[in-house]
C-alpha cells in the first residue's frame, strides 16, 4: 500500500473542529494522520479524536520525547491509543531537544541515546501486559504493570532519528525510523544506516511544503522554518554531519550574534529550495515523490504555509 500522510493539527483550525477535515482526507485518498508534540497541542489528543472520526485512518505520532513523561504514564497513553485504534496506530518516540526538554519543561537532556533506548525496551515489555521491575541505564521501573487487558497486537514503535548512532538504534530496537528536516537526497544518506541489519524498516519523513507559485513567499516564510530549527544544536549538528556546514555557517554565525535579519538572509536559495518542498501543487507532489523514491516509505506533509489552507490539503492530495 503507497502511503500518504497529512500532520495535524491544522494550523488555526481547532480540535473540536477536525472532524470533516478527517473525513474529506479520508475521501481525498491520505491514508496516515501523524501528530507531533512541542509547544502546541498534544500528540495523544488529536489522534485520540481521529481515532473515533477516521476509522479509515492509520494515526502515528511524530513525536513523543523520551523524556517529558515518566515511563509509566507513556506506556498508558501509549496502551490507550492503541485500545482506541486497534490496528491502527503508530507510537514515534525520540529525544526532541535541549529547548524542549530542559529549557520548557526543566528536565535534564542527558544521555538521550540511552533514554530514547531504555524507553523503547520498557515500552516493548510495559504493553505486552508484562511486569517491569528494571533497572535501566537511564531510569529505574520498580513493580509496574498496565491494569487494563493486554493488546491483542502491540502497535510499531519507530524512533526518531538523525545521525547515524540513533539511525542505527532505530533498526536494531524499533520498527523504523522517523526523519524530520532533510532534503530528498539527504534520505539516501540516512536510510541506509536504518537498514544495516538487512531487515526493511518503515521510514516516515515529515515534509515541510508551501504551496504557492509565488517563490519570493515561499522562501522568505521557508527561511523562518529553517532557522527555528536548524539553530538548534541537535539540528545544527545533524546538518554538519550531512556535510552542510560551510552552507549554514552564515546563519549560524548571525544567529549567535544576535542578528536574525541577516542569519535569514545567509540562507542559500538552494538549500530552501532542498529542505522545504514548494511551487505549484503539482510541483509539490513531483517533489515529495522525489522522497519516496529516495527511501521514505510514508511521506507525511507538514503545511507552513498556505493562503487558503483547506484548498491546499485538497491540492495536495495523492494523484
Amino acid at each position: 500500500m503507497s502511503r500518504y500522510g497529512m500532520t495535524i493539527p491544522m494550523n488555526g483550525v481547532r480540535l473540536n473542529e477536525h472532524r470533516e477535515w478527517f473525513r474529506e482526507m479520508v475521501d481525498l485518498g491520505y491514508t496516515d494522520l501523524w501528530s507531533s508534540e512541542a509547544g502546541g497541542q498534544d500528540g495523544f489528543t488529536p489522534l485520540a479524536l481521529a481515532a473515533a472520526w477516521a476509522p479509515e485512518m492509520r494515526l502515528g505520532i511524530a513525536i513523543i520525547p523520551a523524556f517529558t513523561r515518566g515511563p509509566a504514564l507513556l506506556a498508558q497513553s501509549v496502551a490507550s491509543l492503541a485500545e482506541a485504534a486497534p490496528g491502527r496506530f503508530v507510537m514515534g518516540i525520540g529525544t526532541s531537544s535541549d529547548v524542549i526538554v530542559g529549557n520548557w519543561n526543566g528536565i535534564p537532556f542527558e544521555e538521550p541515546y540511552k533514554r530514547v533506548r531504555d524507553s523503547v525496551k520498557f515500552l516493548r515489555k510495559a504493553l505486552a501486559g508484562e511486569k517491569v521491575d528494571e533497572e535501566y541505564d537511564s531510569f529505574t521501573v520498580k513493580g509496574f504493570r498496565l491494569q487494563m487487558t493486554p493488546l491483542a497486537e502491540q502497535p510499531p514503535i519507530l524512533v526518531a532519528a538523525l545521525r547515524e548512532g540513533m539511525l542505527r538504534l532505530a533498526g536494531r530496537v524499533a520498527d523504523g525510523a522517523i526523519l524530520n528536516w532533510l532534503s530528498a537526497e539527504d534520505v539516501k544518506t540516512v536510510v541506509p544506516h536504518v537498514h544495516q541489519g538487512g531487515e526493511a524498516k518503515e521510514i516516515v519523513a515529515r515534509l515541510f511544503v508551501i504551496p504557492t507559485a509565488d517563490r519570493a513567499k515561499a522562501r522568505a516564510i521557508a527561511r523562518r522554518g529553517i532557522a527555528a530549527y536548524l539553530n538548534v544544536p541537535v539540528y545544527a549538528a545533524f546538518h554538519e554531519w550531512l556535510g552542510r556546514g560551510d552552507e549554514l555557517q552564515g546563519m549560524w554565525s548571525h544567529w549567535k550574534s544576535g542578528d536574525r535579519k541577516a542569519a535569514l538572509a545567509a540562507i542559500p536559495d538552494d538549500l530552501v529550495d532542498r529542505l522545504v518542498i514548494h511551487g505549484a501543487p503539482g510541483e509539490c507532489r513531483e517533489h515529495v515523490e522525489r522522497y519516496r523514491e529516495a527511501g521514505v516509505t510514508t511521506p507525511t506533509l507538514a503545511i507552513l504555509h498556505a493562503d487558503d489552507l483547506r484548498q491546499a490539503v485538497r491540492d495536495l492530495a495523492p494523484r
